[in-house]
C-alpha cells in the first residue's frame, strides 16, 4: 500500500464559473480580479514557493447564489468575498494565521 502525501499544505479552488443561461455565476461577480489578487498576495507571502498554498482556477462549485466562492482544503471551508479587502483577511486569518472567517463562511 502507497502512503498518501499531501502535496500542498492548503489547496484553494476559486470559482470562475461563467453561465451563458441569465443565472447568478462567480464569475459575474468578480472572480477573475478576486484570483488575481489572491495569487499576488499569496506570492508576495512567499506562500507559494514554499509548497504551502495551492490556488486553482475552478468551474462551477454548485453554490452559485452564494457567491463567489473559495472552497479551501484540506480543511473544507468555504468562503464567500466581495472585494479585496475580504480576499486579504481571508489569506491574512486563514492561510496565515490559521484561523477561520466566520463572517465569510459559506
Amino acid at each position: 500500500m502507497t502512503e498518501n502525501k499531501q502535496h500542498f499544505g492548503q489547496h484553494l479552488f476559486i470559482c470562475m464559473n461563467k453561465r451563458d443561461d441569465g443565472r447568478e455565476c462567480c464569475a459575474d461577480k468578480g472572480a477573475q480580479a478576486a484570483q488575481k489578487h489572491l495569487k499576488e498576495r499569496v506570492k508576495e507571502l512567499g506562500l507559494s514557493r514554499s509548497g504551502d498554498v495551492r490556488i486553482n482556477q475552478a468551474g462551477c462549485l454548485g453554490r452559485c447564489e452564494e457567491g463567489p466562492v473559495i472552497v479551501i482544503y484540506p480543511q473544507g471551508t468555504w468562503y464567500t468575498y466581495v472585494d479585496k479587502e475580504d480576499i486579504d483577511e481571508i489569506i491574512d486569518e486563514h492561510l496565515v494565521g490559521g484561523k477561520i472567517v466566520e463572517r465569510l463562511v459559506i
